[in-house]
């Protein structure tokens, strides 16, 4: 098993329509405005940004997403990363009864930051925990953004 390798799965369940919440995942860009552990993101073209993410743990994470498929009316949204992480990560977006959805989130990287890798085992599972305080966060928070708009 390589220490650097990691598989992460989240599911969010979100009262706004698919349609709604496949909207805000797909513009990137404004990540920041409502998910706080996005720091920044920087558009490179049409298909391609950078962001930097910081969750609990005091280290940024920036990586290069570039767009490898966008599907709407299937609810996919994938990219690949590369820089301190490099891998892919997608979403997939599906209706749910009552008018609601349920937004996948699957990555899997490699850990490339050297500070990260050096750690790799002590730290595996507060990595691991920072992950989840992130993703959590980020479901509160995208609710409460559709909320608002």
């Amino acid at each position: 098993m390589d220490v650097n390798h990691y598989r992460f799965r989240s599911r969010w369940t979100l009262t706004a329509p698919a349609p709604v919440v496949y909207r805000a995942l797909e513009r990137v860009e404004d990540y920041p405005r409502w998910w706080p552990q996005v720091r920044e993101v920087t558009r490179i073209d049409d298909t391609a940004g950078t962001a930097r993410i910081r969750s609990v743990l005091p280290y940024d994470l920036v990586v290069v997403l570039r767009e490898e498929r966008r599907d709407p009316a299937a609810g996919i949204l994938e990219v690949t990363l590369t820089g301190d992480i490099d891998g892919r990560a997608r979403w997939t977006v599906t209706p749910t009864e009552g008018g609601g959805c349920l937004a996948r989130y699957e990555q899997e990287a490699d850990v490339r930051k050297p500070l990260l890798r050096r750690l790799a085992v002590p730290a595996r599972c507060l990595l691991r925990a920072n992950h989840t305080v992130m993703m959590r966060a980020g479901r509160r928070a995208l609710a409460a953004h559709l909320e608002a708009v």
